[in-house]
């Protein structure tokens, strides 16, 4: 139960911030702060303030408007500090992570006077190695004789504009003015200019790197050690949970995690697991490994063990290569049979299952990729202890290039290997959902090559195991979680326990004077894509007001772009199209017109119908194309569909239909953004009327007036 003093606190900042930004209480916000503050009170704790009761998950549906941030926070933030745990913020989009850190905290801290330590969380790829920094100067500086031994294993040939950013870096670190952060660096840099700069997990050497005081992101680290509140994103939660959770961000224990825009976690989750492998490329890249290892004993031959290790390295590396072209004439005679996907040749294993012959293949390739594996963890652990040797006869700059290296190793291998174990298991479907794997075919500039896949299908699997089971608490938020009137879609895709509890909270926009959602009669509907097209070209000219702000979401890129092509210049000039620029150049490009008076039009895909805020004039109107549905030839999708009608399920009504009014819900959220905001949503596919589901979708949707003659 929540005790008098939390409450009191509570209540007292809610008021306070309230009166400092003269706002009025909103009914939905109140609902959601009680939700979230009764829910993490009912939690039973043993003597040593672990949880020792089954409820841990909050669920919470708050439309847009809600407040939902200051809701959340001003709950958890100060039962967390009673208990003495962390609370992480994570995020599906990098612009709710900027708002929050750089608006909405600071607001809620400044107005309320609480005093919390917030830090915003980081892969480490966003920070700067000094120890990279110093080879690439080191290296500049001795051009004729210096290969970069960096990933790719390819020669690292920067320009003087380049080496001069690198050096202001340099300078901007030692005066401190600069805290290595990638994102806080003032000029723009390419992926290629940034990557020599990092290393990952397996390339740092940790405490024992001879720089680790000047190392930004350990600094990093440390603050997130004192801080109370981290705000992260739902990736980083995901890549510290497959590392054992604790790794990167606090242990699940001692942590209450709030995901915002949690109708993003369950696939987030599948992407995160996912893997794949390119035979040709892999294959190609273990016969470089070999030359490379060779080329490293010369420096070596005064450290004998180290010498055998990388010997072994190359006879290991060997037998994997032959392996794995042996898998190839294997694989291409399943493509024989393939079809064509939505971008790509592609042949999906039906039901996940790879047949007796790839296991068996499977299998052997494990085994050899396991020996390389062990081989290069005993390699980076010698080569890790002989820095700590004074008298080692090789020089620590050369030690420092050739952990690095096996680091690159080490991360490639270990993406194969655990490929190649999924396809060595045989999956239990009695318990569980099949892991979908299938083969690709990519065809380039020089041979083509096949590209091996596996996804789990099942996210809830992956939550129960990594999080419910261990986190203190879990609170879920988004405007869209439910799906034709309920939760349960949501609850099955993430695994929640029977004790869950959910909440949906009053909305804060009055949707039936705000706007209206039309159904035009456009001559056909999105089941006859040519049909459908044609109609679509025919109408969106004299449909659209062209002197205001519109956005116009399409289901498939194909059909996006055949509709621009059918325009006229003239209208195509007023269009940005989604691929033609940066979705922030593009969200720039269109506020900068609408900014001048003049009427701008979005292309979009699926990106642009959720996440995009275009409050007043910049969106006036938003036009469906097509219901949502997913593409059938997924794979993930086909796999997880094929599994239930062998249950005797449906899965257009378990999968594809919630899947879609999800979609479709979130695309019509980008009209209504303020209290202020008026318009209208079209949507250009009778089946939303004219087909039982479609009347679930519609009914489905905020409370707009309705046209449907």
């Amino acid at each position: 139960m929540l005790s008098a003093d939390l409450k009191a606190e509570i209540q007292k900042g809610y008021r306070t911030f309230l009166d400092v930004n003269e706002l009025r209480p909103r009914l939905g916000q109140k609902q959601m702060i009680a939700a979230i503050a009764n829910g993490l009170a009912a939690i039973e704790e043993d003597a040593e303030g672990r949880r020792r009761s089954d409820n841990p998950v909050n669920v919470v549906e708050a439309g847009t408007g809600t407040g939902k941030t200051l809701a959340y926070l001003l709950a958890a933030l100060p039962i967390a500090r009673a208990l003495g745990k962390k609370v992480v913020v994570a995020t599906g989009t990098v612009a709710l992570q900027e708002q929050l850190v750089n608006r909405d905290i600071p607001n809620l801290l400044s107005s309320t006077g609480w005093d919390y330590q917030v830090v915003l969380a980081k892969g480490r790829g966003r920070y700067l190695c000094p120890i990279r920094l110093e080879q690439c100067l080191d290296s500049a500086s001795a051009r004729d004789n210096g290969l970069f031994l960096f990933e790719d294993e390819i020669q690292f040939n920067p320009t003087a504009n380049l080496i001069a950013s690198y050096r202001a870096m340099d300078n901007s670190l030692a005066a401190g003015e600069w805290a290595g952060d990638r994102d806080s660096w003032p000029d723009s840099l390419e992926d290629s200019d940034w990557r020599p700069l990092t290393v990952d997990r397996r390339q740092c050497t940790g405490r024992r790197c001879r720089l680790i005081r000047n190392c930004c992101f350990f600094k990093a680290r440390d603050e997130l050690d004192e801080a109370g509140c981290i705000v992260a994103n739902h990736d980083l939660v995901m890549a510290d949970l497959s590392l054992g959770g604790g790794a990167i961000l606090p242990p699940p224990e001692e942590t209450i995690y709030i995901f915002d825009e949690g109708h993003r976690i369950a696939p987030t989750a599948l992407n995160h697991f996912a893997g794949s492998c390119r035979i040709r490329t892999t294959g190609n890249w273990l016969g470089r490994m070999q030359k490379q290892a060779d080329a490293w004993l010369p420096l070596f031959r005064d450290a004998p063990d180290i010498v055998s290790r990388l010997e072994k390295l190359a006879s290991s590396a060997a037998d994997s290569e032959r392996l794995m072209g042996l898998s190839y004439p294997l694989l291409e005679k399943y493509l024989e049979g393939a079809v064509e996907g939505s971008t790509e040749l592609r042949w999906c294993f039906v039901d996940g299952d790879p047949g007796e012959e790839i296991r068996e293949l499977a299998g052997h390739l494990v085994q050899g990729l396991g020996v390389l594996f062990s081989t290069l963890e005993l390699l980076s652990d010698r080569l890790s202890d002989a820095m700590d040797e004074t008298h080692f006869p090789v020089p620590r700059v050369d030690l420092e290039q050739l952990f690095q290296q096996v680091g690159v190793w080490q991360g490639r291998i270990e993406g194969a290997l655990r490929l190649w174990e999924s396809y060595a298991r045989e999956d239990d479907t009695q318990k569980a959902p099949p892991t979908a794997r299938w083969l690709s075919l990519e065809e380039g500039a020089g041979n083509p090559d096949i590209r091996l896949s596996a996804s789990p299908t099942d996210a809830g699997g992956i939550f129960r195991l990594n999080l419910w089971q261990r986190c203190y608490a879990a609170i879920i938020t988004s405007a869209t979680l439910q799906t034709l009137g309920s939760f349960e879609n949501f609850s099955k895709r993430c695994g929640l326990p029977a004790t869950t509890v959910y909440t949906a909270v009053a909305g804060a926009f009055d949707y039936a004077n705000s706007g209206v959602i039309a159904v035009p009669d456009i001559g056909a509907d999105g089941s006859d894509s040519q049909l459908h097209t044609e109609a679509l070209i025919s109408v969106l000219p004299e449909m659209i007001d062209w002197h205001e702000g519109t956005l116009v979401l399409f289901a498939s890129r194909r059909q996006m772009e055949l509709v621009y092509d059918g325009l006229g210049e003239e209208r195509q000039d007023q269009i940005l199209v989604q691929g033609q620029w940066s979705h922030q150049e593009i969200v720039r490009r269109h506020r900068a017109t609408i900014d001048g008076g003049e009427g701008s039009v979005i292309f979009g895909l699926a990106s642009f119908a959720e996440g995009m805020d275009f409050p007043g004039n910049y969106c006036s109107h938003v036009v469906i194309a097509k219901l949502p549905f997913a593409v059938p030839d997924d794979p993930v999708y086909q796999t997880l569909s094929g599994w239930l009608e062998h249950r005797g399920e449906n899965p257009f009504m378990q999968l594809m239909l919630p899947d879609a009014s999800l979609r479709l819900h979130q695309a019509c959220g980008r009209l209504i953004r303020t209290e202020k905001d008026r318009g209208r949503i079209t949507i250009l596919d009778r089946r939303i009327i004219s087909k039982r589901y479609g009347k679930q979708m519609l009914d489905d949707l905020p409370p707009f007036r309705r046209e449907t003659g």
